[in-house]
């Protein structure tokens, strides 16, 4: 038995200093990974947020643009008019009074409803002339 050469046998007694790495950076990894998922989600909901803001703004000027038009039908035929309209995107109302000079004021409102609400008033000023209609400015307020 002197004869066989010793084979080195497996224990698992023996330990050396790398043993938990791996499990470590797997753990490190997989923290990392789910905190940049999280940061993802974040960013998306506020995102979200942003665009209803920016569509209801948008919206709410296109309603009060359309009211100002509605208001504005008759302008050369009439002293005063009024428009109200609503559906489920919102409200519009416009107001057109006319001086005895020519000069006209229009103002109008436009009103979201949904999530995010947002209100718009256009004030829109200028002079008939006959059945010329010329705009002086307008005013948009958020």
């Amino acid at each position: 038995m002197d004869a066989l050469p010793s084979t080195p046998s497996f224990s698992r007694a023996r330990r050396s200093s790398e043993r938990g790495y791996a499990l470590i950076a797997a753990l490190v990894l997989a923290i990392l990974y789910f905190a940049m998922v999280e940061l993802l989600l974040l960013d998306s909901a506020r995102e979200l947020a942003e665009a209803r803001r920016f569509r209801a703004r948008i919206m709410a000027e296109t309603l009060a643009e359309n009211g100002a038009e509605l208001a504005a039908l008759s302008i050369v035929t009439a002293d005063k008019s009024e428009s109200r309209a609503e559906d489920w995107q919102g409200a519009i109302l416009g107001r057109m009074a006319k001086n005895p000079d020519g000069s006209f004021d229009i103002d109008a409102e436009g009103r979201t409803t949904g999530l995010a609400e947002s209100k718009v008033r256009v004030l829109v000023r200028g002079r008939v002339v006959g059945n010329d209609v010329r705009i002086q400015y307008t005013v948009h307020t958020y």
